[in-house]
């Protein structure tokens, strides 16, 4: 049976779940395949810690650049993270016409418009479905299963760590502090979890998703982004009570020749999938003209979930070699349209809105006045009874309206002396 030969480049945890993959799984992809991937060395600058699992010494070194431009290494599996060190290696590779496989979502949404030219220009193919929620298989649904459909939208839960945060804020009232800490205590959350909570991390994959999506390399300063650390308790419980969940959602639309790439904390309809979707999981809801909604929910981190995509990807990786066809599907299938991103106070939402205010005659009308004058519509209100500082909280939910619109009625409220700062805006999902 042919080999392959296989560079691993990180020894962290996915690079470990990749190894005991191939260990265990290894005769498994070898009989499907009729191609036997074969590990040929492991890179990593700290070779002595032990990692549970049993690994030939002789395959373990700390100089990846010698690794990859080694002959008997056909396919380069980059697991170090970060767009430092693990951009040149990647680069190296696809110099040389050698397959990368990666998982580093920072890398491709920062640096991805170069490595697809360079993966063209060398004809070397760049597989990354593990960069975009963990043993999930929704690179792979874009990039083939659905390239008969022209996608629409797509929306998702893609970060494990803030989505636990929100549903234990719900189910228990727990405060966003003290939950980040039981997450950082359970390892569901960094030391530094600025990443997660700050909305970057989702970002990231928003970004990979609208390239795949729509043939052309986005770049992360291209989303609007928002995170969930200033999220107050009272707006998780208020949502429920109106039938939303609060979730940390990445939206990519389309409209005419406009993509709206977005991540924000936001209500989404307790009666939708992505909802009922708790705790650490992620899961992504696809519109396309042909297929409809489809959904794909899983384990969005994790050693072995990851791990399992990226032997997919090498599975992949491999097929196209031995069958000499390589960059049989493109990193980024091109559609040849000119798409521009959409400014956010372009876009088009329902809102959410909760405010302090003065509890005396005549203040709904203000604010009611300022929110028509700007042509925004309100669907319901609830008001409060006023606390000990004689200040009612007033919970509005709108109609669509114009982004830019609520931006200047939200400035025009927050000069009245009757409002206490800061007024609260959450978008609400359509789903």
């Amino acid at each position: 049976m042919q080999t392959v030969g296989i560079g691993i480049l990180g020894f962290g945890t996915v690079g470990a779940g990749v190894v005991e993959g191939l260990m265990h799984n290894g005769a498994l992809l070898a009989q499907r395949l009729g191609v036997k991937p074969v590990l040929r060395g492991i890179a990593d600058l700290d070779i002595e810690t032990d990692r549970g699992i049993a690994v030939d010494p002789d395959l373990l070194t700390t100089d990846a650049a010698a690794l990859i431009a080694r002959d008997d290494v056909d396919i380069v599996v980059e697991l170090i993270g970060g767009t430092g060190v693990a951009r040149k290696l990647v680069e190296q590779a696809l110099q040389l016409g050698k397959p990368v496989v990666t998982a580093n979502k920072k890398l491709l949404a920062e640096h991805g418009a170069s490595l697809y030219a360079l993966s063209e220009k060398h004809q070397a193919d760049l597989y990354f479905g593990a960069s975009v929620g963990g043993g999930i298989p929704i690179i792979r649904a874009l990039r083939e299963g659905l390239a008969g459909n022209n996608i629409l939208s797509i929306q998702g839960i893609l970060n494990g760590t803030c989505n636990y945060i929100l549903t234990r804020m719900e189910t228990e009232g727990l405060p966003f502090a003290n939950v980040l800490e039981d997450a950082q205590r359970l390892g569901y959350a960094e030391a530094d979890p600025s990443l997660d909570i700050d909305g970057f991390d989702t970002a990231h994959k928003a970004t990979i998703l609208a390239s795949l999506a729509y043939g052309k390399p986005f770049d992360l300063t291209q989303v609007h982004i928002e995170g969930i650390g200033d999220l107050a308790r009272t707006d998780v419980e208020q949502a429920a009570a109106l039938g939303y969940h609060i979730k940390l959602l990445a939206v990519i639309r389309r409209d005419g020749d406009a993509i709206e790439i977005r991540v924000a904390p936001t209500l989404v309809p307790q009666s939708s999938l992505l909802a009922s979707v708790h705790g650490v999981f992620n899961a992504v809801m696809v519109e396309s003209d042909l297929a409809d909604h489809t959904m794909y929910y899983g384990r969005g981190a994790g050693r072995l979930p990851t791990a399992s995509t990226v032997l997919a990807d090498i599975a992949d990786a491999a097929r196209n070699l031995t069958m000499d066809a390589m960059m049989r599907v493109p990193a980024i299938p091109p559609t040849g349209e000119s798409l521009q991103v959409k400014d956010i106070q372009q876009i088009l939402c329902r809102y959410y809105l909760r405010l302090s205010v003065e509890d005396q005659p005549g203040v709904l009308a203000q604010i009611t006045g300022l929110l028509a004058k700007r042509n925004i519509s309100i669907e319901s209100f609830i008001q409060k009874r006023p606390d000990a500082q004689g200040h009612a909280t007033l919970i509005i939910v709108t109609h669509e309206a114009l982004e830019a619109n609520m931006t200047a009625a939200l400035a025009a409220i927050a000069e009245l002396s009757v409002v206490e700062p800061p007024t609260v805006r959450l978008r609400i999902a359509t789903i």
